[in-house]
């Protein structure tokens, strides 16, 4: 149970951080006609500015503060960097405001943890952008094994190469490439096995030179038998002419299979079991923030939590063994191969890029 808000209105909303995930946020509420956002918050100018354009009719300041202080705002939307929000989790349990967070939901394991117990102990309804959870191909794909339609579950491949971030670009609380982005596949190959990791083994590579892997992949079994492998890196051709990617999730069981591959437009989902062959294609759904929106508003109107709202000990979770597994990759071989002049021309072709993955908003 989460406490009850009786919906007669708007849900009251103050955003905390209006970067590139602060405005998908503010784009999916003003899309569902559930939230008012009151407020939003940003120590950046240029980001002000442009939250003045987006949002004319939100209230907006650079001292998170005043979002605690006002009554009205039921939730808080803590989008800023990870090291923030150990104390405004903390403040917004203080002040009664239910909570909506980005993933880490902090800079270190032990405040994560410590975030779990405040919120733990807390009737206050709060989640961590999880979004894989919440995207409709992995929800598909868990429905048909638990149908019985593969057999026994054995076997989690998850894969997700993209030239994306690249080293030095907006990873700096929040971690190297495989646990800020990493942590996502982490926490949805422990999602469909059902169960806590066991034992793993990991290996990196350095690419271009660089201090830390940007590359690792990591495989391992959980406590039920299940099998896993990930691999994750934001290396897949940056000085490509043109780029691509590479993301799929492979299930498999004694008697059939269930995967994925999606281009970030279309999602493509292919199960084949005993009894049944379907082959579906639907819109990516990209960060799937409306869903998550959408079933954190519901939870508040019913007073239920919705069972695939994912909490922040599932998002402490993730973090933790993110981190396990990078760290393990450091204790093998590490190769590097390239070297940090390829990796400064691949920076500053991304600073002049208009359209690509994973871009940093520039600052004029």
């Amino acid at each position: 149970m989460c406490k009850h808000i009786i919906m007669d209105s708007k849900l009251k909303v103050g955003i905390i951080g209006f970067g590139r995930m602060g405005g998908f946020y503010l784009k999916e509420m003003q899309k569902s006609g559930k939230w008012d956002v009151a407020y939003i918050c940003d120590v950046s100018p240029y980001s002000r500015e442009l939250a003045h354009k987006l949002s004319p009719e939100s209230k907006i300041i650079s001292d998170e503060q005043e979002i605690f202080d006002d009554p009205t705002v039921q939730v808080v939307g803590l989008f800023a960097l990870a090291n923030s929000r150990k104390e405004q989790v903390r403040k917004a349990i203080a002040s009664g405001k239910h909570i909506m967070a980005e993933k880490p939901i902090s800079d270190t394991v032990e405040n994560e943890w410590d975030i779990v117990r405040m919120t733990e102990n807390s009737s206050l309804l709060s989640t961590a952008n999880l979004y894989l959870r919440n995207s409709w191909y992995h929800q598909t794909i868990k429905d048909f094994v638990a149908s019985g339609e593969i057999g026994e579950l054995a076997i989690v491949r998850i894969c997700h190469m993209t030239p994306g971030l690249a080293p030095g670009e907006g990873h700096k609380y929040e971690g190297p490439g495989f646990h800020d982005c990493g942590m996502h596949y982490v926490d949805i190959a422990r999602w469909h096995a059902g169960s806590e990791f066991k034992s793993w083994h990991s290996q990196g590579i350095r690419m271009w030179n660089y201090k830390d892997p940007w590359w690792v992949q990591c495989h391992g079994v959980f406590e039920n038998g299940v099998v896993f492998d990930i691999t994750q890196g934001q290396v897949y051709g940056q000085l490509a002419k043109d780029q691509t990617h590479n993301s799929y999730v492979d299930i498999i069981g004694t008697k059939g299979i269930a995967r994925m591959t999606h281009d970030f437009k279309t999602a493509v989902v292919d199960l084949r079991g005993v009894n049944e062959t379907l082959h579906i294609e639907r819109p990516h759904g990209e960060k799937n923030i409306d869903v998550l929106c959408e079933r954190f508003a519901q939870s508040l109107e019913s007073g239920v939590r919705h069972p695939n709202l994912p909490t922040m000990r599932d998002a402490a979770i993730a973090s933790e063994y993110a981190w396990k597994f990078y760290y393990d990759s450091l204790e093998h071989d590490l190769p590097a191969i390239g070297n940090l002049e390829t990796l400064e021309q691949i920076r500053e072709r991304r600073r002049h890029m208009t359209s690509g993955y994973g871009l940093i908003r520039q600052h004029s």
